[in-house]
């Protein structure tokens, strides 16, 4: 191919005659597409990538022209007449064509070429992901490289091939391969992931933190990765700091620091008595007052002590402690909670095998004493985010449910601790995800034997037991388990039967608990709940007259869930007097239980016409419905509007509210915008059947322009 330089040489030599201005002006530009297309031509074998890239990326842009050119081309009128000289045009049109027509054909064969490396260039991250699964890291990472010799801009290889580098540690080039990720596609998430990890191993807090800031910038679903890496930025840079100043208070020649390292050289002694490491190790508890000495701990390898010596070790995991083993555990476990107080060393010791393999075990023992301390020890990890989230992170929580629920039978602290870890754990989804695994066959028989033990166990750290347990139930696999568990069930009523038997506070603790606990298994509708509709809602009539007004409540709530599961309960309730209590309650106010009432009130009107006829004389013009007409509350104002619906069917029910303002009052709900639709539709089935029970109300109803709203409320009535 001729050169530009060449092409020149080839121009005719000067005439006399001066040549025609608009064929030399037509035969320079030819000359300047030639260059042009030259170092295109140039571009596209050069060895430098960026150069070609740039090189193809103009060649694609040029032959999408040409083809819009030849579009426009063949709508234009034919019939124009070119008045420039044939054979300059001509020329230009012959070359400019070739060339286009050749850069044409390249791309054609690069885009075979580049589907073909895209082929091999996954066939060989599949190689590398296969190695890197096998934990051979080194093989991996060159299989991403040969897949990134076919494919260079595949992001994947290169944010791979960083995570083998990490594995490696060879962090400078994995934050280079997530740069490299990061300019074939801007929004790689995965790449500012595993920089910010290679930053963080280099103790580059400052960058690793801005790559997580960039990862949720791009993607703001990822809060709950973005939290849990800065919270590992957080504390590497803590733990840094904590070592830099111990090794500077060591090196200061402070007694403490001194101390720690030389009593760690002490225990480091094989074969002593027993009883020396015990001393040793009470001595060494005691010396651990702050932070300094935690770090010192750590950065001496204090954890060691566990697993180089066999006597310490022995005594720790024996299955049958002897009462120095017993001495030697509790010192141990009390270490620990010195040293692990807020710290790095939380970590190192969730993480050892010997402690994560125990620590379930240890609760399980007979001993009083290691109970206390394990419980002492786990308390330091439940008691905030970062350590219940290394617990489920490492440790299986199945059993720790039904382990910690049965230090209800203890009659001392245990219990109480034990009850405050399962408060902070049942914060943590993943500690009621496992729950979920043995819940019916472990955890649920141990508490229901609690329940039916009520008298018999400690009934502070029962009731809080009972409240967890509650809790549990906003899990919904949990809860159905639990009140499809008619031993529950039966349990629960009998607790509650004890109420009058046993009026201590500890105990109506409970009795309050229970109730919560039902009303939340009342969420769900099954056989077992139907067939106990009756006896459940006749403990909680009974409760109506108790003098703890939580429990009666409570007791209330209860009525408003059991009642819609049986309509014999219903008939039941309204025969004991359930209306006239209702309306009793009503009248006294308090928002919590007069939702509760009139929700049994609605449940009581709509099934029973005893119950309206009732509520027609209990009260009298509706006066408690009209009041509750007017709450804030948009649930009351609708259970309120339902119940007067229904006991407007009572003979003479509507001719008493004649001279009053009922017609305004549900009127303004039924064409109102309460963000609950029954409100407006309770309202005007309320409103059409007081016009139809006594017509007299039509009256006003025209008087206050409410005829339209009344037809448009006809349709409600008419399916009521």
């Amino acid at each position: 191919m001729a050169t530009p330089q060449t092409l020149r040489n080839l121009r005719p030599p000067a005439m006399a005659a001066l040549p025609d201005p608009q064929q030399e002006a037509d035969f320079q530009r030819f000359l300047r597409r030639v260059d042009d297309i030259s170092r295109l031509v140039q571009g596209l074998s050069s060895a430098d990538s960026a150069v070609r890239d740039a090189a193809i990326a103009e060649t694609d842009r040029r032959l999408r022209e040409r083809q819009g050119s030849e579009q426009s081309a063949a709508a234009a009128d034919r019939t124009v007449i070119n008045t420039r000289d044939p054979g300059s045009v001509n020329a230009e049109a012959v070359h400019t064509e070739g060339f286009l027509a050749a850069l044409e054909k390249d791309a054609k064969e690069r885009a075979k070429r580049r589907k073909r490396n895209e082929r091999l260039a996954n066939a060989l991250k599949e190689k590398g992901n296969d190695a890197f699964r096998k934990g051979d890291y080194s093989t991996a990472a060159q299989r991403y490289t040969d897949g990134l010799q076919k494919l260079k801009d595949m992001p994947e290889l290169y944010t791979n091939r960083a995570q083998a580098y990490l594995k490696m540690h060879e962090y400078g080039k994995a934050i280079d391969d997530c740069k490299w990720a990061l300019k074939c596609n801007a929004k790689c998430i995965k790449a500012y992931f595993l920089m910010g990890k290679a930053h963080l191993a280099l103790k580059h807090y400052d960058e690793s933190r801005q790559c997580y800031q960039n990862l949720l910038q791009i993607d703001p679903q990822k809060e709950s990765l973005f939290k849990d890496c800065m919270n590992e930025v957080n504390l590497e840079e803590k733990r840094m700091q904590e070592e830099d100043r111990a090794m500077k208070a060591f090196q200061s020649g402070k007694h403490a620091a001194l101390s720690i390292k030389d009593l760690l050289q002490k225990l480091d002694r094989p074969d002593q008595n027993i009883l020396y490491y015990i001393g040793g190790i009470q001595v060494l508890t005691g010396a651990v007052k702050e932070c300094t000495e935690q770090t010192l701990f750590r950065t001496n390898n204090g954890f060691s002590i566990i697993n180089d010596n066999e006597v310490i070790r022995r005594g720790f995991c024996a299955e049958r402690k002897s009462t120095a083993e017993v001495d030697l555990c509790v010192s141990l476990l009390s270490l620990w909670q010195a040293v692990c107080a807020g710290n790095e060393n939380q970590r190192l010791l969730l993480t050892h095998p010997d402690v994560n393999a125990q620590l379930s075990e240890l609760l399980c023992s007979g001993g009083v004493e290691i109970q206390k301390e394990t419980l002492a020890l786990i308390a330091l990890y439940s008691d905030n985010e970062n350590g219940r989230r290394l617990l489920v992170r490492h440790q299986d929580l199945s059993r720790w449910l039904q382990i910690l629920v049965m230090f209800v039978n203890s009659t001392d602290a245990r219990a109480s601790s034990a009850m405050s870890i399962l408060s902070d754990l049942i914060q943590e989804e993943k500690f009621k995800a496992q729950c979920r695994l043995t819940f019916s066959t472990s955890a649920l028989p141990l508490f229901t034997q609690l329940l039916a033990s009520a008298k018999l166990v400690d009934q502070a750290a029962l009731a809080r037991c009972i409240g967890i347990m509650g809790n549990l139930c906003a899990d919904a696999a949990i809860r159905v388990q639990m009140a499809e568990c008619n031993e529950c069930w039966q349990a629960c009523l009998q607790l509650v039967d004890g109420c009058g038997d046993v009026g201590t506070p500890k105990y109506q603790e409970c009795v309050f608990a229970v109730l919560g606990l039902m009303m939340n298994l009342l969420l769900e509708s099954n056989s077992v709940i139907q067939c106990l509709a009756v006896d459940i809602s006749g403990r909680c009539m009974s409760l109506l007259r108790d003098q703890d007004g939580r429990i009666v409540t409570r007791a209330i709530g209860v009525l408003s869930r059991i009642l819609a599961a049986s309509s014999l309960a219903v008939e039941e309730a309204v025969k004991g007097g359930v209306v006239k209590k209702m309306i009793k309650f009503l009248k006294a106010g308090g928002q919590t239980t007069s939702s509760y009432a009139l929700k049994t009130l609605s449940i009581c009107t709509r099934g029973s016409r005893q119950a309206q006829e009732e509520v027609v004389k209990s009260d009298k013009k509706f006066s408690v419905l009209l009041k509750l007409l007017d709450s804030e509350n948009e649930m009351i104002v609708g259970n309120a509007a339902f119940c007067l619906g229904q006991c407007l069917v009572v003979p003479g029910a509507a001719t008493s509210l004649l001279n009053s303002n009922i017609v305004m009052a549900l009127l303004k709900h039924a064409g109102g915008d309460a963000a609950r639709t029954s409100v407006q539709e309770n309202a005007a089935i309320a409103l059409g059947k007081l016009c139809v029970a006594e017509p007299r109300h039509i009256f006003q109803l025209r008087e206050l322009n409410g005829m339209a709203i009344l037809n448009s409320s006809m349709k409600y009535v008419h399916s009521s």
